[in-house]
This record gives C-alpha cells, sequence and structure tokens, in this order.
C-alpha cells in the first residue's frame, strides 16, 4: 500500500490500484491525502503535457515544508487520469 510520509507522519495512503504513476511520481486520489496536513500555497507552474500544477505546503507540527506535494487541478486531456491528485517531493518519502 503506497504512502506518503514526513516527518514520522503519514500524509497520503492508497490501494496500489488506486494510485497513479506518472514520470516516476506516484499521485494519490485526493480522498487518500490527510488535507489536515496541507496548507494551499501560491506557486503554480506550468506542465507542456499536463497544464498548470498547484502546490500545497506541508504541515507536520509546527513545522513546514514550502511546496512539498502538488496537483493538476485542470489537467490537459492527455493528463485527465491524474486530475486533482497528489503528489511529492521535498523529503516527502514516498514507498
Amino acid at each position: 500500500m503506497p504512502k506518503a510520509t514526513w516527518n514520522g507522519t503519514v500524509i497520503a495512503q492508497a490501494d496500489v490500484k488506486e494510485v497513479q504513476h506518472v514520470e516516476g511520481n506516484i499521485y494519490f486520489p485526493p480522498h487518500a491525502v490527510e488535507r489536515s496536513h496541507l496548507r494551499d500555497s501560491t506557486t503554480h507552474t506550468v506542465c507542456p503535457w499536463k497544464g498548470i500544477c498547484s502546490y500545497y505546503d506541508v504541515l507536520v507540527d509546527d513545522q513546514v515544508n514550502k511546496d512539498a506535494a502538488w496537483f493538476y487541478p485542470a489537467c490537459k486531456p492527455e493528463a485527465k487520469h491524474i486530475e486533482g491528485y497528489v503528489a511529492f517531493w521535498k523529503g516527502v518519502k514516498v514507498e
């Protein structure tokens, strides 16, 4: 069962059938992510084939991992299967 953890806290966990693998990243479905550990970020980037990417800061206790999670709120047609799914980086361990 894939899960994402940071500082010993599980941020996301899903059945292997529910996650999507894209470009070496695991994308968790929205319902598998613990929203209390995420805060909207003002950061946005653009992927030529997926679309506009939005970010979350990851929060655990009093610590903040800026822009450590990302998602595509409105994907281009080629990436619709990950629309709204959340991926992690910047020290968030995904296994």
